[in-house]
């Protein structure tokens, strides 16, 4: 139904809604106590804080959580926790960290030649241009996704924290955001405007980035000696490496036979899906999902954790969650009941409307199980070590089918009838679709 005039407030409406108020006695005690108390706090249900128990009985870390700081680099600090559990273990150590910067520095160059590409490729379009608008409103962000990790190790490799460590702007990215910001925007309109003098204009924006990002984080390594001592105090000296040296050396796994699977209820199950200009390394590795039900990402999760590896994952962390507790349960606060009102939506349907989206990524080291069946999830996150257990989280299986996105598995742990639907041809998703958010 449209209406040719607005409806407007009218007086005589605030004054039902007032003594409608006003006639409500569980409306006024609950005022009382919001406003003198949070929200959260009247809201939370303790039923199910006693409920979730940290203690799980496959348990993968023995390492700290570790700390982005002011920055939005979850998806890189979770990609390569999952590859230092390999080095912890192996090499015997007490504590490894791969340097979080020296891919940071990477992603920030490479995202640079992805958005000023896009701009050449798009320079026949209005700014407002819905792709363009999109590219335009976060040209480079500190947000990614597990293809994008890939994408970076691949080229770059690895180099061990010491040898390329935090500095005021990794930790803190703000300022130097800002600056990028305003230079590839600059960048945008020289591009539109530069014709067949397009790649000349590129290649000397380039160099503004590289010198902006080399000013706030350091100069990435070459090299870089590799040393190290175990916990029996046994000292080895490996000598001088590439960090693709480096990488070949330390990683494991075959980051190229690990895969994206992904929940979108908006879809079949079994397609596999892309996002249109979204990624961040021109040749790279392209952004790829398979699109499968929840009970089949946890049970991947718990086949991963049992075989002895922890799991990458991207999930919307602020629904239903208590920082402070490290909790992630569906029934963990009851705002319905404070307020009165229906709040529910489905997936879906909170995905079509901008509820929801998958804005963080972490990792998970553990698993309850009973009889083979999850009772909650242990999950490292990396924003320090000042809540939950020591930095590490629990989530229940029911708040994992609701707002968990995707989770990145190695091949080899998909039936056939997901290999086989890894082969077919994606659906394109446009750039502004909740799936091409960034972690």
């Amino acid at each position: 139904m449209s209406l040719s005039i607005k409806p407007a407030i009218t007086s005589g409406e605030i004054d039902q809604m007032r003594a409608s108020f006003a006639a409500d006695p569980v409306a006024g005690i609950v005022q009382n106590a919001v406003t003198t108390t949070s929200v959260t706090a009247v809201a939370l249900n303790r039923s199910v804080v006693t409920a979730l128990d940290p203690l799980v009985s496959e348990k993968l870390d023995t390492w700290p959580a570790t700390a982005q700081m002011k920055s939005g680099r979850c998806w890189l600090f979770s990609g390569l926790n999952l590859l230092k559990a390999h080095v912890i273990n192996t090499l015997k150590l007490d504590n490894f960290e791969y340097s979080q910067n020296y891919l940071h520095f990477w992603d920030k160059l490479e995202k640079a030649n992805w958005f000023f590409t896009s701009m050449i490729e798009l320079a026949d379009r209005s700014l407002d241009d819905r792709t363009v608008a999109q590219l335009l409103r976060d040209p480079v962000g500190d947000g990614g996704q597990w293809d994008m990790f890939v994408a970076l190790v691949e080229k770059y490799g690895v180099v061990p924290k010491y040898a390329m460590p935090e500095t005021e702007s990794s930790s803190n990215t703000k300022a130097m955001n800002r600056t990028l910001e305003t230079l590839l925007r600059r960048g945008a309109r020289d591009l539109r405007a530069a014709g067949e003098q397009a790649e000349s204009v590129r290649q000397a924006l380039m160099g503004e980035v590289y010198k902006v990002l080399a000013i706030h984080l350091g100069t990435p390594p070459q090299q870089f000696d590799w040393a190290y001592r175990d916990k029996d105090k046994n000292f080895t000296r490996v000598g001088q490496l590439t960090p693709l040296e480096f990488a070949k050396q330390v990683i494991d796994l075959d980051l190229t036979q690990v895969v994206c699977l992904v929940n979108d209820p908006r879809h079949d199950y079994g397609v596999t899906m892309t996002v249109d200009h979204l990624g961040n390394v021109v040749g790279g590795r392209p952004i790829r999902y398979l699109n499968v039900d929840p009970a089949t990402l946890q049970g991947l999760v718990i086949t991963s954790i049992t075989n002895g590896r922890p799991v990458w994952f991207g999930c919307d962390c602020g629904q239903q969650f208590d920082r402070d507790r490290g909790l992630w349960d569906q029934d963990l606060f009851r705002f319905e009941e404070v307020y009165g009102i229906d709040l529910t939506m489905d997936k879906a349907t909170r995905m079509e409307l901008g509820e929801e989206a998958m804005n963080h990524a972490m990792l998970f080291t553990g698993v309850d199980l009973i009889d083979g069946q999850p009772t909650r999830y242990r999950v490292e996150n990396s924003w320090g070590d000042d809540s939950g257990d020591k930095g590490f989280m629990t989530m229940s299986p029911a708040w994992f089918d609701e707002h968990v996105f995707e989770v990145a598995v190695p091949v080899s742990d998909l039936a056939d009838k997901e290999v086989q639907a890894l082969k077919q041809d994606p659906i394109v998703l446009p750039l502004w679709d909740p799936m091409g958010t960034l972690a």
